[in-house]
């Protein structure tokens, strides 16, 4: 049993890193509460599990929703932000109401869940922020303008609390992984190489994930970087 069990809000939780990140703290003996717009993909028994079905997209409802959640589970010592989706073209291709909704899902939803959480970790005076960063944050790329834009903003956001937390005794931190075998592909018209180092596994990002949920409290990974092996974008077909 593990003694130093921790209850750990998790966003994105039904699919990709999300799920295996639940997974994996589960496997650890911590306490979890998943939130996705669907649980379909992840019909999970674990009595330390607590789904809540919540779309992230619905941003004019999100703070009230998030706002709930945060009242009704408020000993949750650790947020983890896992949402997110990729669109790709160059930027004239985006209609106005595309570039707002990617944005609003990557950036603007994320801020919100830290908003609603932060200031309970403030008052316990210890606690773990984490952000689902991307490569994309750390270097802009063609056909990317607008969820490199996303992601990067998501970076800000990591490094400035980052500053603005430690004296409260909260930990932020930001993992950006290259990428990875998942459903984040299966809209999208390029994809990964198929030989086992083109890609990470969400297993991969999720023990990263782990690493900084079970370090000792007084130091901080500010930010992980993960690559596969080697770099390969392969175009689907059709």
């Amino acid at each position: 049993m593990n003694t130093n069990s921790r209850k750990i809000l998790i966003t994105g939780a039904s699919a990709g890193i999300g799920r295996a990140t639940c997974q994996k703290l589960l496997n650890e003996g911590h306490h979890v509460i998943g939130i996705a717009r669907d649980f379909s993909r992840f019909p999970c028994s674990d009595s330390r599990f607590t789904p809540i079905t919540l779309d992230l997209e619905g941003i004019d409802t999100l703070p009230q929703q998030l706002q709930a959640v945060a009242t009704e589970h408020n000993d949750i010592d650790a947020v983890i932000c896992c949402a997110g989706r990729g669109q790709f073209g160059s930027l004239e291709e985006f209609s106005y109401e595309q570039i707002r909704s990617l944005i609003d899902l990557n950036f603007v939803s994320q801020a919100y869940v830290a908003r609603a959480f932060l200031p309970g970790l403030k008052r316990q005076q210890s606690g773990t922020l984490i952000f689902i960063g991307s490569e994309a944050a750390l270097r802009g790329s063609r056909q990317g303008s607008i969820y490199c834009a996303s992601k990067f903003a998501v970076r800000g956001l990591a490094q400035a609390l980052r500053d603005e937390c430690s004296k409260s005794g909260v930990s932020v931190s930001i993992v950006n992984p290259g990428m990875v075998k998942s459903e984040f592909f299966d809209e999208l018209s390029f994809t990964h190489g198929d030989d086992e180092d083109n890609y990470l596994l969400p297993k991969d990002v999720a023990d990263a994930i782990a690493l900084i949920i079970n370090a000792r409290n007084s130091i901080v990974l500010d930010e992980i970087n993960l690559s596969p092996l080697k770099n390969v974008v392969v175009k689907k077909k059709g």
